[in-house]
């Protein structure tokens, strides 16, 4: 962990705590937080018993702070984990992995769309461009690409009417995908030794960087990061046995910028342009910007250790966070009404 060496005057993020926890369910037991995802004033939350939890910013008491309270909740078929969530925003549509199957709901409401799962998928990516359409409704598909164990399926969803466009084969034993991320036609995978990039127009697929630069065992979870930058632009993490370096790759895989480079392996990567956020095992959040690559701040680790940080989720089109940071500004005070008596206009005129 680096302290920056000029920090910025207001630091650009800060913490709160959002939920309190996540209810038990019939049988009394508090399930585990599997996944996570937000927009506008809901969030959505994915359970290790198949639960999909949805809680909304409430304001029912004037004198009292907002707070985020459940408003449904939905058992997925098996009651298995829940793997991933995606918010499609300009579909308002909700793509939900779990079991090895994608299904699709609706937003808010977590209605079942009349659309059969998509089955033996291993991890799935939603065309990047199409996530950051804003949060209106269009008449637009949304596309996204299906890793399984022998080939990545290719299809588009519009509304309630899901379309199978083409499969492209991956080579014979090729290890299962852990990770996947897609910008257009460059869709960025990897699995437990390589990042992988697939050019889905050519439907050729090549090794970008190994996962571990070092065959010597680590305390942490080494597991495979890619995050979205700009257009065409992946950044991707790697382990060279003394730290993690991350690198600017575009889709046909030249590095780009500088580098990154981390103490630890982190658990998480997030984008909020300009700034990387990662999640480290120490759990400190570490704070780089992208156009230096300088750390520009440091979170330290929560205090109470049932507060632990698990994971970190981007939400690209923002929600609603209470906050009584400026509280103060906002207290009721009195205000003198003073009536002013009107002026007799003859009074205004004067003899000469």
């Amino acid at each position: 962990m680096s302290t920056p060496t000029d920090p910025p005057d207001i630091p650009p993020f800060q913490v709160q705590q959002l939920i309190q926890s996540v209810f038990e369910d019939e049988s009394g037991m508090k399930p585990r937080i599997t996944c996570a995802q937000a927009l506008a004033s809901e969030i959505y939350v994915g359970c290790s018993n198949g639960e999909l939890i949805r809680f909304a910013l409430q304001a029912d008491d004037p004198n009292k702070l907002e707070s985020y309270t459940i408003l449904s909740r939905r058992t997925l078929p098996a009651d298995k984990a829940i793997d991933d969530i995606v918010v499609l925003p300009s579909l308002s549509r909700l793509l939900v992995q779990s079991d090895r199957q994608i299904h699709v709901y609706t937003l808010p409401s977590l209605d079942p769309v009349n659309v059969k799962p998509i089955r033996n998928v291993v991890r799935f990516a939603v065309d990047h461009r199409h996530l950051q359409r804003p949060p209106i409704v269009i008449n637009e598909p949304v596309d996204f690409s299906v890793i399984k164990r022998s080939g990545i399926a290719m299809f588009s969803l519009r509304n309630d009417r899901l379309f199978y466009q083409k499969e492209i084969p991956l080579p014979a034993g090729s290890p299962p995908a852990l990770a996947a991320r897609r910008i257009g036609l460059a869709l960025c995978y990897a699995d437990d030794e390589y990042y992988n990039m697939v050019d889905l127009d050519q439907a050729s697929l090549y090794q970008l960087l190994p996962l571990r630069q070092s065959p010597d065992p680590t305390p942490f979870e080494v597991k495979p990061l890619i995050t979205i930058i700009v257009e065409n632009e992946f950044l991707i993490l790697s382990w060279t046995g003394t730290s993690a370096l991350g690198l600017f790759i575009t889709g046909e895989g030249d590095p780009v910028r500088g580098t990154l480079t981390w103490a630890g392996y982190p658990k998480a990567v997030c984008l909020d342009y300009p700034y990387i956020t990662a999640l480290l095992p120490d759990e400190t959040i570490e704070v780089h910007s992208v156009e230096t690559q300088a750390t520009v701040q440091v979170v330290g680790a929560p205090v109470e250790f049932s507060v632990g940080r698990l994971s970190l989720v981007a939400s690209l089109h923002g929600y609603l966070v209470p906050s009584t940071q400026r509280s103060g500004k906002m207290r009721k005070v009195e205000v003198d009404l003073l009536r002013r008596d009107r002026q007799d206009p003859t009074t205004d005129v004067q003899s000469s």
